[in-house]
């Protein structure tokens, strides 16, 4: 089968590093794997990796011109965002390969046209139930569910270990999130918590990966509540992976989040989560780490002072999040569920 991969965003997230996990899926299963993505940013860069063709693109026009030409020639088009959806439909006018779309984003859609690119898309992959109860309130019934994929990678813990001693952490507890500074992940939430966490004890650091357009506020954020000493703003990191060989706890503060493929990684690495209930991370987390409600700042800070103070529950809560990982969020696993899903949609064009 020969499957197009469209992704044209200019970020390295987790939508792109899933894209790149699906293209090793489907070539390790010896399917012929291109890819559409734009030119010079970092999905660009680390196809390069992979023995495949990649079509670069500068703008949304070039990708549209680009699957009007050439789009025929596969048997199906992944669109791995709302935009890649959008170049995708647009030009099925003229291609007719059928489209399928994975949605990540707990946002509600809405407007004529948003259901007019929904409807003329072949098949719906939600990443999970609550992404996929969205949709359906969207009066779209051509949904299945697959969720993202961890996939486990030797982890630099030198590179990591570095950095403990640069900063002299070396009898702190490393509290850590992955997440961009953007108001869905809800990062002034995330700050609140741990100036709460600091007034139950001193002996831990929190690391917050991550960039975005909230930078400044959180920044006043933490000034504002003097918690400059434990709250480290660490930016955006290549292979930000190594760094859970350290961490003592993962959080998410999200107040919308379609599954959150950062705590799939936490699981595969036995660092326990503490995590808001929001959209997908309910049922991952479920079971599996501590979950608390959204904005909740106080809940967040209790349920990792938890952790920190009980050993018994951390090994529980690792385990089986180790467990639930290797079976269910698989490069395998999740590989042989979009083959089926495309065969599927091929049989019915």
């Amino acid at each position: 089968m020969k499957i197009l991969q469209v992704n044209t965003e200019k970020t390295w997230r987790g939508g792109e590093r899933q894209t790149y996990y699906n293209i090793q899926g489907f070539l390790q299963q010896g399917h012929e794997v291109e890819l559409l993505c734009r030119k010079d940013f970092p999905l660009h860069q680390k196809a390069k990796e992979l023995d495949i063709n990649i079509h670069p693109v500068s703008n949304g026009l070039q990708a549209i011109l680009y699957l009007l030409k050439h789009a025929r020639y596969a048997d199906i088009i992944h669109a791995q965002t709302a935009s890649a959806q959008m170049y995708g439909v647009i030009s099925s006018l003229v291609h007719k390969t059928p489209i399928v779309y994975t949605r990540r984003v707990d946002f509600v859609p809405s407007g004529f046209f948003t259901k007019l690119k929904y409807n003329r898309t072949d098949k719906l992959v939600a990443i999970s139930s609550a992404i996929k109860a969205i949709l359906e309130n969207f009066e779209q019934t051509n949904i299945t569910v697959i969720p993202d994929i961890a996939n486990p990678k030797e982890l630099n813990k030198d590179r990591a270990t570095k950095l403990i001693h640069f900063r002299g952490w070396h009898n702190k507890k490393i509290i850590a999130s992955i997440a961009a500074l953007v108001p869905h992940k809800d990062p002034l939430t995330m700050v609140q918590a741990i100036y709460y966490l600091s007034q139950m004890r001193d002996d831990f650091m929190f690391l917050h990966f991550g960039e975005g357009t909230l930078q400044h506020e959180v920044e006043r954020e933490i000034a504002d509540l003097n918690v400059n000493r434990c709250y480290h703003l660490m930016g955006q990191v290549d292979n930000v992976e190594d760094f859970f060989s350290i961490f003592d706890v993962f959080v998410m503060s999200s107040q919308e989040e379609g599954l959150g493929s950062s705590v799939l990684d936490a699981f595969q690495y036995k660092v326990p989560v503490v995590s808001t209930n929001a959209g997908g991370l309910q049922e991952v987390v479920e079971g599996n780490g501590l979950l608390c409600e959204i904005k909740d700042a106080k809940a967040l800070a209790l349920s990792i002072n938890e952790i920190l103070n009980d050993a018994d529950l951390k090994t529980a809560i690792t385990e089986n999040a180790f467990d639930a990982v290797q079976k269910k969020y698989s490069l395998e696993t999740i590989t042989n569920q979009y083959v089926e899903t495309f065969e599927s949609v091929k049989k019915k064009r």
